[in-house]
């Protein structure tokens, strides 16, 4: 590596340093500031204005157009006698019921073993092998000029076992409305325990006809479903390692 290149590799490290450093001292006095007081909650916003909002564009069918019904009072896909209650616009609000009951167990174990022996060398070259004495003064045996051994051993267990288990329920907002009828949705619940932050996020995309009658739909009918349960406060903080211990956790190479 040049003397340039290194200098530009120091200013880059110094820079990310620094960086770390002022998001920490942030994040310090944030926490600093809340000492004896519950984590605050967001406010209500408009999720279209979110800096991490995106319209959500799929691959979709022709459009189809129900056929109308001369004479009848029912609409099509209507559950109720003068008009559908359940979400169908930008704007309008529904329950999505978040039951989670998962459990994977993976085992597996490897096992290679790899022994080998090359034995090489000349009975003559050109009668040049009698010079060798030279080179190396101590006997030598033109014949086994070359003696290579080697062994290589690899074994490997590895074993996870996962069980999850989440029951909860949000209400979500419709966000968009796609151009073959589905809805994006999308919603968030933030919930205080005793200074203990819990926060629910779902988004995806629904179908109008997975929506019940009682305006609700389950999380394994949502298509492209991003569901997040977690939080923050005291008890996080000690469940997480300190800001140090996963930086080197990070950069070490070993």
């Amino acid at each position: 590596m040049t003397q340039r290149t290194l200098l530009h590799a120091a200013v880059r490290l110094g820079a990310m340093a620094s960086w770390l450093a002022l998001g920490a001292c942030a994040s310090v006095v944030e926490r600093v500031s809340e000492i004896g007081q519950a984590p605050p909650m967001a406010a209500i916003q408009n999720p279209l204005e979110q800096p991490t909002y995106r319209p959500v564009t799929t691959p979709l069918p022709a459009l189809e157009t129900a056929p109308r019904l001369a004479n009848s009072l029912w609409r099509p896909g209507s559950k109720a006698f003068f008009r559908d209650q359940r979400a169908a616009r930008v704007g309008d609000i529904l329950t999505v019921n978040v039951k989670i009951d998962d459990k994977a167990a993976v085992s597996n174990a490897t096992n290679r073993s790899r022994a080998g022996t090359d034995t090489g060398g000349i009975t003559g070259l050109f009668g040049l092998e009698g010079q060798l004495t030279k080179v190396l003064p101590d006997a030598i045996d033109p014949t086994a000029l070359l003696d290579v051994t080697g062994k290589t051993t690899t074994a490997g267990t590895g074993a996870v076992t996962r069980s999850e288990a989440i029951n909860l329920t949000v209400a979500a907002l419709v966000t968009q409305i796609l151009p073959n009828g589905n809805l994006v949705i999308q919603g968030r619940q933030q919930v205080v325990v005793n200074f203990e932050l819990r926060e629910l996020t779902v988004s995806g995309i629904v179908r109008p006809e997975d929506i019940s009658a009682t305006n609700t739909i389950n999380h394994s009918q949502i298509a492209e479903a991003r569901i997040s349960y977690g939080g923050k406060g005291q008890i996080m903080d000690m469940q997480q390692p300190r800001y140090g211990q996963q930086l080197l956790d990070i950069i070490a190479p070993f």
